[in-house]
């Protein structure tokens, strides 16, 4: 039989059980044992849970409480481009970003070459998991009736999310908004450009030019070659 465990994801080892065991009838009491295990996953030496094992438990329970607790929590004052955050356990947050110049890279089959170009103002939104990007007009900070633009870059789809390719995205249960914003803006520009998803060209004209001569001339966005959407900030939370 073929041994297929090296294809499995990461591989976890018992160390440890504990059984609880409970008396019937109306006063109830509980007694808790505790188990090593050997190699093989089978439980041995068998004893009360002792106080020190106890308080290594609660540690660690609470500290992955607490861990939960921080996310999305500002590291001082919030940030004034932070435009709402829904700081549950699947939180989101959606923020904005001026015009700027930033490094960006791309594959060599669109023969453009890696190098800082001029972005647009853009808006974000992102969970745990994904991210969707559009472009503003403006560089004030937008409302809820703003209208937004496609992102004018390559890898992401019609509707703003993002294709992340191979990003091994890795966001950190006890992440602030800060370093939430600053890992996805990260993951978003340090990878590789490579392709118009399902065929959509999210500019007027052709992507492939434009991002060629704003590498090689270092110029301003051209605001008139974004595509309008159908959406507003309003539309997308």
């Amino acid at each position: 039989m073929k041994d297929i465990t090296q294809d499995f994801g990461t591989l976890y080892h018992p160390l440890s059980a504990l059984v609880f065991y409970q008396t019937k009838g109306s006063g109830k009491a509980t007694y808790v044992e505790h188990f090593d295990m050997d190699k093989n996953g089978n439980p041995i030496n068998a004893h009360p849970l002792t106080e020190r094992e106890a308080k290594v438990l609660a540690k660690a329970l609470n500290t992955e409480k607490e861990k939960s607790k921080a996310f999305l929590k500002s590291n001082g004052i919030l940030p004034t481009n932070v435009l709402h955050i829904n700081p549950s356990e699947n939180g989101t947050v959606l923020w904005y970003t001026k015009a700027r110049k930033t490094k960006m890279y791309f594959t060599e089959s669109l023969e453009i070459p890696n190098g800082t170009a001029q972005v647009p103002a853009m808006l974000w939104y992102a969970s745990k998991q994904s991210l969707v990007v559009f472009a503003l007009d403006k560089d004030r900070r937008p409302t809820e009736k703003t209208v937004l633009f496609h992102a004018p870059f390559f890898n992401v789809y019609e509707d703003g999310h993002v294709c992340m390719g191979n990003v091994d995205v890795n966001i950190k249960n006890s992440a602030s908004v800060e370093e939430f914003i600053k890992v996805w803006q990260s993951y978003f520009f340090i990878s590789y450009f490579s392709h118009l998803v399902n065929e959509h060209n999210p500019i007027k004209g052709n992507c492939v030019s434009l991002w060629k001569d704003l590498i090689s001339t270092g110029k301003a966005f051209p605001k008139d070659v974004l595509k309008k959407t159908n959406k507003t900030i309003k539309t997308i939370l």
